[in-house]
C-alpha cells in the first residue's frame, strides 16, 4: 500500500457567523424553507446579500427531490463552488474540510454551509423507508423502523464487552439537560434526573425514552472564508486547527465497538499542535450517549473500554469537569435531522466567540467537535472531528 502523504495544515481557514434557526418539535414549512432563513441570517450576520457566497454545501435529508443544484435557483445563488453532503451527523465537519480546501485554492472566497430539515407529522416514517438501501432491503421491511434497534444492538454489545451501565449513560443525559436549561433554543426545558432516566419507559432495551433523541424542525450554519476575508468584513471568527474524516473503519469488528475516529486522532491533535488535555469542551454527536462515550476514547481521553469510568469521574456541565455538549446536544435540543450534525459546531464557535451566554464556558479557548453519521444495521459508517481556535489563540 502507498504511503499517504501529510496533508497540509488548514492555516488561514476561519469560521464565521454561527447560525441557529429555532428548533420546532413540528413545521409545516419544507426544507427549504429552514434552509432559506439559515440563508438570509447568515448574509444579515455578515452584512452582505447572500448573492456575495460563492460557495455552497448543503446537508438535508428532506429537501428532496432537490439536490444543492437545485437550490441555487430556488435562492439566487450563483455559486462557483458546490457540494451536497449526504453524511448525517458527519457533514458538517466534512463541510469544513471541503470548504476549507476550497477557500485555501481560492476555488471560492466566502463558502456558505448549511444544513436544515422539516419534520412534518409523516416525515420520520418516510425518511426511514427510504434513509438506505440496506434499510429498504434488510431492516425496514422486517418491521425494525428506525435506528433505536440498531444502536441498541451497538449498545448492549458494548455494555457486554466493557462493563457500561444505564446510569453510565443517563449521567451524560442528565448532564446535558442541566446545560440545556441554559440553551434558549433547546426544545427540553424540564429538569432531568437520574431516577426519571432509569424509570423512562423503555424504547428497544438497553435503551429507554431519554436514550433517544426527539427528531425536529430546524437550521444550523456557518461560513468559512479565509481570515483575511472575516478581517476585511470586519467579521469576528474562529480557527481551524485540524479536521478528520473516516468512513466505514473497522469493518472487521462484527458490532461496532469504536469509529474511524480511532484510525486518525493521532493526525488530528498533530496537525493541531495540541494534546487531548489541551481541549477546554467538547461537542459529540450525541444520537445516543452510547456513542458520545465511543468518541471520549476513540478521541484519546480515555483508553477503548475505559469509557464507564471516564464519565464515572466528570460532571460533564457547563461549569463542572470536561464541559460537554454544551448546548445540551441533540439528546436535549432535539434532533432536526442533518442540522444535527452542524449543531456542535455552532455550539463550539460561539464558545469561542464568547457568544455562547448562558452557557458559555469559562475561558475557552480550544474546544473539539465530533460528528458521526449514516447508521447501517451493527455500524454507522461515517466519522468525523475537528478542532477550533479562539480567534487570539
Amino acid at each position: 500500500m502507498t504511503a499517504s502523504r501529510a496533508r497540509k495544515s488548514y492555516d488561514g481557514v476561519v469560521l464565521a457567523v454561527p447560525v441557529t434557526v429555532p428548533y420546532e418539535r413540528y413545521s409545516i414549512e419544507s426544507a427549504h424553507w429552514w434552509l432559506g432563513r439559515a440563508l438570509r441570517a447568515l448574509a444579515e450576520g455578515a452584512g452582505i446579500s447572500h448573492r456575495e457566497f460563492d460557495g455552497f454545501a448543503v446537508a438535508s435529508f428532506t429537501m428532496g427531490p432537490d439536490t444543492a443544484i437545485a437550490l441555487t435557483q430556488h435562492f439566487g445563488l450563483t455559486p462557483r463552488w458546490l457540494d451536497h453532503v449526504p453524511m448525517g451527523g458527519a457533514a458538517g465537519i466534512v463541510s469544513i474540510r471541503r470548504a476549507a480546501r476550497a477557500v485555501q485554492a481560492g476555488d471560492a472566497d466566502i463558502v456558505a454551509c448549511v444544513a436544515a430539515d422539516t419534520n412534518q407529522v409523516d416525515t420520520f416514517r418516510k425518511t426511514l423507508a427510504n434513509f438506505s438501501r440496506f434499510a429498504q432491503d434488510a431492516s425496514y421491511p422486517y418491521g425494525a423502523g428506525g435506528p433505536n434497534a440498531s444502536f441498541a444492538l451497538i449498545a448492549r454489545a458494548y455494555m457486554d464487552r466493557f462493563g457500561a451501565k444505564r446510569e453510565d449513560f443517563g449521567k451524560l443525559c442528565v448532564a446535558q439537560r442541566e446545560n440545556a436549561l441554559n440553551y434558549p433554543h433547546a426544545l427540553m426545558k424540564k429538569p432531568l434526573t437520574l431516577d426519571q432516566y432509569l424509570s423512562a419507559r423503555p424504547i428497544a432495551e438497553p435503551f429507554h425514552l431519554f436514550d433517544c433523541v426527539m427528531p425536529c424542525a430546524g437550521a444550523e450554519a456557518f461560513l468559512v472564508m479565509r481570515e483575511e476575508t472575516a478581517s476585511s468584513l470586519g467579521l469576528p471568527f474562529v480557527r481551524v486547527l485540524s479536521a478528520i474524516e473516516r468512513h466505514n473503519a473497522f469493518p472487521e469488528d462484527a458490532v461496532q465497538s469504536r469509529g474511524g475516529w480511532a484510525m486518525d486522532r493521532g493526525e488530528l491533535y498533530d496537525m493541531a499542535g495540541i494534546a487531548p488535555d489541551h481541549i477546554d469542551f467538547m461537542q459529540t454527536y450525541d444520537d445516543y450517549p452510547v456513542i458520545s462515550m465511543m468518541q471520549f476514547e476513540d478521541l484519546g481521553f480515555c483508553q477503548k473500554g475505559e469509557g464507564p469510568d471516564f464519565v464515572r469521574q466528570h460532571t460533564f456541565t457547563i461549569d463542572g469537569s470536561f464541559p460537554h455538549n454544551t448546548s445540551g446536544g441533540q439528546l436535549s435540543v432535539g434532533q432536526a435531522g442533518a442540522a444535527g450534525g452542524h449543531l456542535g459546531i455552532v455550539e463550539a464557535m460561539r464558545q469561542l466567540l464568547g457568544l455562547a451566554g448562558g452557557t458559555q464556558v469559562a475561558d475557552a479557548k480550544i474546544g473539539l467537535v465530533s460528528g458521526f453519521g449514516m447508521i447501517n444495521y451493527d455500524r454507522g459508517l461515517a466519522s468525523a472531528a475537528t478542532i477550533l481556535a479562539r480567534q487570539s489563540t
